[in-house]
């Protein structure tokens, strides 16, 4: 059975004629490193469905600074969803950090989907709770966790962080600098 569609079972209780049906506007890629799939400023009306790889949505500061708003990782939805929903010029840039493979989903079209097939409308509705769940939780460690904390648990939720990405999207993601990252891997034994 296909992998994609075990996982969106997980997400939702979906059948195999409702998921082909999402695969007919999808588009499989793989995309290099370093490769801006959503530009700020811009709108992209797309959806990335990631199964390998890393992808970084972050803003950048008026001064130029970098700040890590949210890492993917596989098996995962990423995209300028507020933008999509909003119709408007998206605010953060979505950046390949490794090489990667997605699915790109034309957002329209499946918002279209939901509108006559109920099994995509609820998958819909399960992935909007999962992303609601997860900035919830982000925001709430980043104001109760101390720097380590952040640290040991992005090494928890990712395996290999530390082998995958550079130290310094790392330090923007748990919002310290990279000396106080060098400072705690130093600490905990991790260099």
């Amino acid at each position: 059975m296909n992998k994609n569609y075990l996982f969106l079972r997980n997400i939702s209780d979906i059948s195999e004629v409702s998921f082909h049906k999402i695969l007919k506007i999808t588009t499989f890629r793989r995309v290099p490193a370093n490769t801006l799939l959503v530009k700020h400023g811009t709108i992209r009306r797309k959806l990335y469905m990631l199964v390998t790889g890393v992808i970084s949505a972050y803003v950048t500061s008026d001064s130029g600074k970098q700040f890590n708003k949210r890492l993917f990782t596989p098996i995962s939805f990423a995209g300028a969803l507020t933008s999509m929903i909003k119709n408007q010029a998206n605010e953060v840039n979505y950046l390949t950090l490794t090489d990667c493979k997605i699915y790109e989903i034309d957002f329209d079209k499946f918002k279209k989907l939901c509108e006559k097939d109920f099994e995509i409308s609820k998958l819909y509705t399960k992935l909007l709770e999962n992303v609601f769940v997860t900035y919830e939780e982000r925001s709430l460690d980043l104001m109760r966790l101390n720097a380590t904390d952040k640290y040991l648990k992005l090494r928890q939720e990712i395996a290999d962080i530390d082998n995958l990405i550079p130290q310094y999207q790392i330090a923007s993601y748990i919002n310290i600098t990279p000396v106080q990252l060098s400072r705690i891997r130093k600490k905990l034994n991790f260099t």
